[in-house]
């Protein structure tokens, strides 16, 4: 099966010009899935708390690894962050989590929500067929996704700018990923990455 190509096609400094312009393009794609992709690292209570609240019940785990120093075996955050006061809570962070959910308003809440810690919205679907560039929609590949405080679409180091990724086929396909990157009046900004 393998993963999909990604190609990065807009970046900037604003969040919310990242969200607007990765939902520019969700709107070119034939068919948008009715789930999206969250991840958020928090680094901070206050973020914490406002992630609980936006996908309530949703487990969190440490984002770097903890060992148990008795027996060296890697430790689960499990947890009630409604149980924790803010000090508490602070020894256990940084925290992230990653959850497949009900695509809908979530998308402008989880922006509302977003910290300083890396984050990222997923939209997957399928690109419609463009027989004439001989280039194909492929529903295991393709879409749309925002890396908050990132560059890279497997979530590498932080940074301060947000990037915009269009994802296709595992072959690649430069034409359509230069084509979408021109419709929000970008380009390909550099080379292909490992995708979903």
């Amino acid at each position: 099966m393998g993963n999909s190509k990604a190609y990065p096609v807009f970046r900037t400094g604003d969040a919310a010009d990242a969200y607007r312009q990765a939902g520019r393009l969700c709107a070119l794609l034939e068919h948008v899935d009715d789930r999206i992709w969250l991840f958020a690292e928090m680094r901070t209570p206050r973020e914490v708390r406002r992630m609980t609240e936006l996908v309530p019940g949703v487990p969190f785990d440490y984002e770097e690894t903890r060992e148990d120093p008795a027996t060296g075996h890697f430790l689960l955050f499990d947890l009630d962050v409604a149980t924790l006061d803010d000090a508490e809570l602070r020894t256990h962070l940084p925290l992230s989590f990653k959850e497949d959910v009900e695509r809908g308003d979530v998308e402008e809440r989880f922006l509302a929500a977003l910290g300083e810690g890396m984050a990222a919205i997923e939209w997957n679907g399928r690109w419609p067929d463009d027989p004439e560039a001989d280039s194909y929609g492929h529903w295991n590949y393709d879409g749309v996704q925002v890396v908050f405080h990132g560059d890279e679409a497997q979530y590498g180091d932080w940074t301060e700018e947000h990037t915009v990724f269009v994802h296709v086929t595992k072959h690649g396909d430069l034409p359509r990923a230069r084509k979408l990157a021109a419709h929000i009046g970008s380009d390909v900004l550099g080379e292909a990455q490992l995708g979903w």
